[in-house]
């Protein structure tokens, strides 16, 4: 298999940005108390001190009762505050989140109610507001995080350039086969004990060894081309699921920042999950296909220079987030 396309898409990794998984969305969650009397919780990522101009609406007949003073906390601004809507409620009425049009994040959307009830969706730039229907799905929330687990991992350069290693370092189709399904199984299980509470992390060393498990491959793959195969090379399965262990907390810290239906954890969950495998999936099928593709091209020396220049690319730019997030301790 070529690597000119594997190059391609390493550039395009960096041109994203020096920093991985900036793109974050915000959360909007309004939990019922008492009858017609709602917590608000807002979050939205900010970069320092400058926070996305987004301002939440919620229908006319809502008034604030308690606001608290809005916080920067870990990368975040959030505010909590408590609001009285009239006897008509939310029911079939719009809950909008303002500005949001003219930016490129995405906001999830849980609504709560007393009798146990719940609604979650996610409001896009397109489709900044959504009317509360009296009724609530639970293919609702299937299709709500799903979405998130596709976007999360497409949009989440280190875990892409993970795998993106394992294809250049693992050329069988069995072992291949075998490696990402070990990544797979790895990361399903310290996302669900990590998300469902059996197991605590701090997330800034798991995102600062996910960096090093880049460089790792990098050196791996340096390597075996030098004559000297590694343990990435005889076992990649094995080292694919201990690594894919350290990439799941990254997973469950992404699905804590964003929060989880309190009735419907579990499910929730599982279809995060299923999000990430498909974009997994997609992203391997689209770079496979299209290094078979460059292949009938036969240009033998692009290889050459394609694969020092990958290799090059993946160690800076994992070696840059490594020292960028230890020195963040």
């Amino acid at each position: 298999m070529t690597t000119q396309i594997l190059f391609l898409l390493s550039l395009l990794c960096f041109s994203l940005g020096s920093s991985a998984d900036e793109i974050r969305p915000g959360y909007l969650q309004l939990s019922e108390n008492s009858p017609g009397v709602f917590s608000v919780l807002w979050k939205v990522p900010a970069k320092g001190s400058t926070v996305p101009a987004l301002e939440v609406g919620l229908p006319a007949g809502c008034k604030d009762v308690v606001r608290e003073q809005a916080q920067l906390i870990d990368g975040a601004y959030i505010q909590r505050w408590m609001t009285a809507c009239e006897k008509q409620g939310l029911v079939g009425r719009k809950i909008t989140v303002s500005g949001l049009e003219n930016t490129s994040m995405d906001v999830l959307l849980h609504l709560e109610y007393l009798d146990g009830r719940s609604h979650s969706t996610q409001l896009t730039p397109v489709q900044p507001a959504y009317r509360v229907p009296a009724e609530s799905s639970s293919i609702a929330i299937a299709a709500t995080y799903t979405w998130l687990g596709i976007t999360h991992i497409l949009e989440g350069v280190d875990h892409l350039l993970f795998v993106f290693a394992l294809l250049l370092i693992v050329r069988e189709w069995r072992r291949l086969i075998a490696t990402i399904t070990a990544f797979t199984i790895a990361h399903s299980i310290t996302l669900a004990a990590a998300t469902l509470g059996l197991v605590h992390v701090p997330q800034q060393p798991v995102e600062a060894v996910i960096a090093l498990s880049i460089l790792f491959l990098a050196m791996e793959w340096m390597h075996g081309r030098q004559g000297h195969p590694g343990a990435a090379a005889r076992w990649p399965w094995l080292i694919a699921f201990i690594f894919g262990l350290l990439h799941g907390f990254g997973f469950a810290g992404a699905l804590a920042e964003v929060g989880l239906p309190q009735h419907a954890i579990p499910l929730a969950l599982v279809f995060f999950n299923v999000g990430v495998e498909i974009g997994q999936l997609l992203f391997i099928t689209v770079v496979l296909s299209a290094g078979w593709l460059l292949h009938r091209l036969q240009r033998p020396r692009w290889v050459s220079y394609a694969e020092m220049a990958a290799i090059y690319v993946i160690g800076g730019l994992s070696s840059f987030w490594l020292i960028e997030r230890v020195s963040a301790y």
